[in-house]
């Protein structure tokens, strides 16, 4: 079938919605050099690396633009490594990082990538002051002092000043997120609309270096890349790349079993065990950065009681959710640094005892139990993990009340304070151990008015002035070997005592047809590569 024939039958099938139940229309297999992905991708409000905060669209912008610091999607155990930036070099007071531009890179415009844009990329992260600018800004910038503090000395020299003395290693990991990913200043600046940066342009265009160029985007539909056949890192084998938007795991195992798409990225446990054994298909895994935890408020009386939070973290059937509906997509993890980053802890101290957990409610003062709530998003999983707490913790006396909502509606009542068990899952912002300790096991300011910090030790009501130093301390740690044994200091203390009870960490499994590899979707510290993929 020839290539343009193929391409009128996907946007075909594209625009028509394809309800669960029924089979989608049947095309050949995708051309050698295309690569359709299919996947989630409605949370994109915007194609702005400097606004972007969703996991779909940071897929997007790790292809499309490149950042000072990156990682080698072939090793992503080796942490972050040069990028367009080929050296740095640190002052001796800790504050002062300077880094050479890589030469002979160009934007996809044709125009060279220098200093200049990076200065400005970075400036304008902070100036644009958008949700994820905080990566940025928690390193002293703001827009009154970023001309002294972010400056290009020369087309290949650009020098970065802190308020002060960080962990190298910290700094560097920001460098490597979506919000600092480094814009084509000339053709942004041409496009720029009463100092919005050009922020209105850039939502719905590209103007990057990265392995591939916007060809069109369609809001909860797709979104189509070209190969850049001049990236500096390699020539991707894959000339075009359409992500298609296929919100059911059943539909998306029909396009993948009818060869119409090459990935399918959000199948359930169920559609996973259905393709197993095709042997046109494989299922890859990939251990991801996310947590799955319940948190007790403790301004309740009874939550806040030492026994009472040991108990229920004795109160999880772990392994047993593990082994049934979480079915390999979740696996048993007790700490809030993922595996993989600086300073993990695999210590696993809890399991299901309810003897145990009732002789700690017994000693608390409440034999029989008690009554409570557990706040939970309507989402499949999650819901399901809550229904298996009503049981367990229902053993050991306590009596349990699901109150469910949407994302937004759960969301408001955690971050208000207003619950008293949470279930819920948190994702890194940054691939530093720093990202999960400052929430986990930060709170400088425990007042109900302090909400602007939106840590989840604030939202737990949780007053740890002793762990806020600590963490505070392993921020600023330069030698690297101690700065993970402090991380890991902090979370053994972090098991023993606090209203958090980690359960799981996300175990992404990725369907592809078997004559697709080097698909790699970032791990726990970045996003999904495309250039890395060959037929």
């Amino acid at each position: 079938m020839k290539i343009q024939n193929w391409l009128k039958g996907l946007v075909l099938a594209t625009a028509i919605s394809v309800p669960a139940w029924s089979a989608p229309p049947s095309f050949a297999a995708t051309p050698d050099d295309i690569l359709v992905v299919a996947n989630r991708i409605d949370d994109i409000i915007s194609l702005d690396p400097q606004e972007m905060f969703e996991f779909a669209g940071t897929d997007y912008a790790n292809n499309v633009y490149d950042s000072l610091v990156s990682f080698d999607p072939k090793d992503l155990s080796k942490g972050y490594e040069p990028s367009l930036a080929e050296s740095w070099t640190i002052s001796e007071d800790g504050k002062t990082f300077t880094f050479t531009i890589r030469e002979g890179v160009k934007f996809h415009s044709g125009n060279d990538l220098t200093a200049h844009d990076a200065e400005f990329s970075l400036r304008r992260a902070v100036g644009l002051n958008k949700t994820p600018s905080f990566i940025l800004t928690q390193f002293g910038f703001t827009p009154d002092n970023m001309e002294s503090t972010i400056k290009a000395t020369d087309d290949r020299t650009l020098v970065v000043v802190t308020d002060k003395k960080y962990a190298p290693s910290f700094v560097l990991n920001c460098f490597t997120s979506a919000i600092s990913y480094i814009v084509d200043s000339k053709e942004v600046k041409s496009h720029e609309k009463d100092g919005d940066w050009g922020n209105e342009w850039l939502r719905t265009n590209s103007a990057g270096s990265g392995a591939y160029s916007l060809v069109s985007w369609k809001p909860n539909e797709s979104y189509t890349l070209n190969a850049n056949p001049d990236y500096w890192r390699a020539k991707p084998a894959m000339k075009r790349v359409i992500v298609r938007h296929i919100q059911e795991s059943a539909t998306q195992r029909l396009l993948l079993e009818k060869g119409d798409v090459d990935v399918a990225r959000n199948l359930s446990p169920e559609d996973i065990a259905g393709i197993s054994g095709n042997s046109d298909l494989a299922v890859d895994e990939d251990l991801r950065g996310r947590i799955m935890y319940i948190s007790m408020n403790q301004k309740d009386p009874i939550l806040s009681k030492p026994q009472v939070i040991e108990a229920l973290k004795y109160l999880v059937d772990y392994k047993g959710m593990e082994g049934a509906f979480l079915k390999g997509q979740w696996k048993v993890h007790q700490a809030f640094l993922p595996l993989t980053y600086m300073g993990e802890l695999k210590d696993q101290p809890f399991s299901f005892d309810v003897e145990k957990a009732k002789g700690l409610l017994s000693e608390a003062g409440y034999p029989d139990g008690f009554d409570v709530e557990i706040i939970v998003r309507d989402a499949q999983e999650r819901v399901e993990i809550a229904q298996s707490l009503q049981n367990t913790f229902a053993q050991a006396g306590i009596n349990v009340s699901l109150i469910q909502g949407t994302g937004k509606q759960i969301l408001g009542k955690y971050r208000a304070r207003d619950f008293q068990i949470y279930l819920g899952a948190w994702g890194p912002d940054y691939p530093d151990p720093h990202t999960n300790a400052d929430t986990f096991a930060s709170n400088p300011d425990n007042a109900d008015e302090a909400q602007h910090l939106g840590k989840l030790a604030w939202r737990n009501a949780w007053a740890i002035p002793e762990l806020t130093a600590m963490t505070e301390a392993a921020v600023q740690e330069t030698d690297n070997a101690k700065r993970a044994q402090m991380y890991v200091d902090i979370q053994k203390e972090h098991q023993k005592v606090s209203p958090f009870a980690e359960m799981f960490q996300k175990n992404e499994q990725t369907g592809r047809r078997a004559n697709v590899s080097g698909f790699v979707t970032g791990s726990a510290v970045t996003a999904v590569y495309y250039w890395t993929v060959t037929k």
